[in-house]
């Protein structure tokens, strides 16, 4: 197995947004590109990365790969790579090769690890509620909501959109219409964790754009895609009575 990235900052940004949830994936590599599903050791939420092959320029592999991956150790090399890097990726027995390639060449060379449980997919659902906004605008929402409370609930109408959040004393929202972002939704409402919301926001790194799917107390999608690449989050809803 040999991967050529020209621009490893893209993968670098995902990778260390995604080791906010978990520590160690797998990895795996064959002809359609690389790509990482996890579930958070909570397992609460799941985030899922997919970046396809014709964004590399050098992909040779003889077989799929399922590479165990300490997320730590990889996003500590990645971050090694500057602007004009380049970034090689090979497998060697038990062990993951990386080189960087800019004034000077670097080699890396990680253990690849044992990761216990079942592979997970991405799960399909049809969803109620889709609305795509700003990634910016969504960022400042969750922020918003976080100074009040734990959790925020998320209403979406066929023309309105709203979050809001209630703390003991104090409270956020923040209405969206139509005319303002798309909406293609039913009526739905559902209420989510702040703490991992808060976590899915820093994919607004890679996109200007976010894509939130969710229905009554129903886990909710967070899509942020970039190209062809796409960072997707889910997480489960939390069932209260009240804030």
């Amino acid at each position: 197995m040999l991967l050529k990235l020209e621009n490893p900052k893209i993968l670098s940004d995902i990778i260390t947004i995604i080791s906010e949830l978990v520590t160690e994936v797998r990895l795996k590599v064959n002809k359609e590109g690389m790509s990482i599903t996890a579930i958070d050791p909570a397992n609460v939420a799941m985030v899922h990365f997919k970046m396809p092959q014709d964004l590399f320029s050098q992909f040779e592999i003889e077989k799929d790969e399922v590479l165990g991956v300490n997320l730590e150790n990889l996003k500590a090399v990645l971050r090694r790579c500057k602007i004009g890097s380049a970034l090689t990726i090979a497998k060697d027995d038990n062990l993951l090769k990386l080189g960087i390639q800019d004034k000077i060449k670097r080699d890396f060379s990680l253990a690849l690890i044992d990761i216990d449980g079942e592979e997970k997919e991405l799960p399909q659902w049809e969803f109620k509620s889709v609305v795509k906004m700003d990634s910016d605008s969504f960022v400042e929402v969750i922020e918003d909501c976080a100074v009040v409370s734990d959790a925020c609930t998320f209403v979406s109408e066929p023309n309105k959109f709203v979050v809001e959040a209630h703390g003991p004393l104090n409270a956020a929202r923040a209405e969206f219409s139509s005319d303002e972002i798309e909406i293609y939704s039913d009526y739905s409402t559902a209420r989510f964790s702040l703490e991992y919301l808060s976590k899915f926001i820093k994919g607004a790194k890679i996109s200007s754009k976010v894509a939130l799917n969710f229905s009554d107390n129903h886990p909710i999608r967070v899509n942020f895609a970039t190209g062809n690449v796409m960072l997707s989050f889910v997480l489960a809803p939390r069932i209260e009575q009240d804030d």
